[in-house]
């Protein structure tokens, strides 16, 4: 049954909430009277229901061409707005992850090795991963931004598409390096054990932007907004090793406490969600 032109009104607004293929066949019901990319519902007819439209959306037999061509522009505008804000509510909205508490983090192992200091995340102690644990949904397309401070030869990272463990290096996902001067060669920016950084892109005791940004299997890294790495992973790659996954998959996100002489500071951590 074709959609009167009342109701086809209506619901342009409780359309924003449609996905991009139940908006296509939506908009084609209101056109024609029945999706054109399933013309077997046109009946008997055989054809195109643009054929038919008499029986449809538009137009009402009562109404002249310029009237049809009036209410068709105006459902297309109407469409094209509309498919705007359903892209963008896909692109999901920065969030802050960071309130300046433990709120919504989990440590394992070596717990004392994570403290408020000024209101940022501060790692000084014995190996200890803090991982963000405050959703239920875990990240699989996302990008991710944070402003990191090291301290004369610290290290310390940032973990991806990993998983709370209680105890050891985690074994899930991928590790964005954070090291300036620490004897490690492998620099920020770095995936450690997979694209190396070894030039330093920023400088000790002064505050620097980390943004990771996966889609798929495209990882681009910036430091400060200059890329440092963009890497794509192989399709159906195996295992790094028995103790290190080092592939994508999903899961949450981790900051490393590495050794006691590392000092690191984390703040205005955030991420958004990606289509």
């Amino acid at each position: 049954m074709a959609l009167s032109r009342a109701n086809a009104e209506n619901s342009l607004h409780d359309s924003k909430w449609m996905s991009g293929k139940s908006l296509k066949i939506y908009v084609e019901t209101a056109l024609c009277g029945v999706p054109a990319s399933n013309p077997s519902l046109c009946g008997n007819q055989g054809q195109h229901p643009n054929s038919a439209m008499s029986d449809g959306f538009f137009p009402p037999s009562n109404e002249s061409s310029g009237e049809r061509l009036m209410y068709r522009t105006s459902i297309l505008l109407l469409t094209a707005m509309l498919c705007s804000s359903v892209s963008a509510d896909e692109v999901g909205e920065w969030k802050s992850i960071f309130d300046g508490t433990m709120n919504g983090w989990r440590v394992g192992e070596n717990s004392d090795s994570w403290v408020i200091e000024d209101g940022n995340l501060a790692c000084k102690g014995p190996k200890a991963h803090l991982f963000y644990v405050a959703e239920d949904e875990p990240f699989t397309n996302f990008e991710f931004e944070c402003e990191v401070m090291t301290t004369p030869g610290s290290n310390s990272g940032i973990y991806f598409h990993t998983d709370y463990q209680e105890s050891d290096w985690p074994r899930w996902g991928y590790e964005c390096q954070v090291n300036i001067t620490h004897g490690d060669t492998i620099k920020s920016g770095s995936i450690y054990g997979i694209a190396k950084v070894t030039e330093p892109p920023a400088k000790d005791n002064e505050w620097y932007t980390t943004n990771i940004r996966v889609e798929g299997r495209h990882v681009v890294i910036k430091i400060n907004g200059h890329v440092v790495v963009d890497f794509t992973e192989p399709e159906n790659q195996n295992a790094y090793s028995d103790r290190f996954a080092r592939r994508l998959g999903r899961g949450t996100f981790a900051l490393q406490a590495h050794d006691p002489k590392s000092v690191v500071f984390f703040r205005g951590i955030k991420v958004r969600r990606l289509p």
